[in-house]
């Protein structure tokens, strides 16, 4: 009875090995084999740091490069109103040393029979008069850029740093002088004038007409 059932249970048995198995092998397929090449690669590229960005940065640059440079434009207009600062402290500097020169000299005693250096001492005392006016007439500006530098303490590298460019544009670009004459003289040779781009260009089409005149004279001559 006992070798019946071992006889009966034995394919049983052997069937449900196999099952097993095939259950086993599909269940190990399903899994996701472990790739060390995988895990070294993205481990590498947690581990390399990223390059910095060189080229936000100089794009970044010229942007501040800009900021510390003062524009064209911007720079004639205060150089306009230098000049006007100049002038207005040159009137009243003027007025002033020719009225001090007057009120000292005027009160002064004058004796006709005694000259100074051979010379009537009122002409010299008139000429010391006018002397003291052009003393304050060279002053004017002097004072008025010392006046106009000290309300502008913040741009003045700016300024200039400015002064040296525009002065090199003007040396490159103006005339020489020796070839001026009556009826053509040297315009604006310093470009003191220039308060805008509009006056610089003015004054390189003046330059150009003043070497075309120039050139014609001289082949005539």
């Amino acid at each position: 009875m006992s070798t019946l059932i071992h006889v009966q249970l034995r394919p049983f048995a052997r069937s449900l090995v196999t099952s097993c198995r095939s259950e086993v092998l599909s269940a190990s397929r399903a899994r996701p084999q472990f790739s060390p090449r995988r895990f070294k690669s993205s481990k590498a590229a947690k581990e390399t740091p990223q390059a910095p960005n060189h080229a936000s940065k100089s794009n970044t640059q010229p942007s501040q490069a800009e900021k510390q440079t003062l524009p064209w434009q911007e720079y004639l207009a205060i150089r306009k109103r230098k000049r006007r600062w100049e002038t207005a402290v040159t009137i009243p500097a003027t007025a002033a040393g020719f009225f001090a020169g007057f009120s000292y000299f005027a009160n002064m005693e004058m004796d006709p029979t005694k000259p100074i250096f051979n010379i009537d001492p009122m002409w010299v005392y008139g000429g010391a008069t006018l002397g003291c006016a052009g003393l304050g007439y060279l002053l004017g500006p002097i004072i008025g850029s010392t006046i106009w530098r000290l309300t502008h303490r913040r741009l003045m590298k700016l300024i200039e740093q400015r002064d040296r460019e525009f002065h090199q544009h003007i040396v490159k670009n103006r005339v020489d002088p020796t070839a001026q004459s009556a009826t053509n003289p040297v315009p604006d040779y310093y470009g003191e004038k220039i308060g805008s781009l509009h006056d610089y260009r003015q004054w390189l089409r003046d330059q150009a007409k003043f070497r075309k005149k120039a050139a014609g004279f001289l082949s005539e001559d």
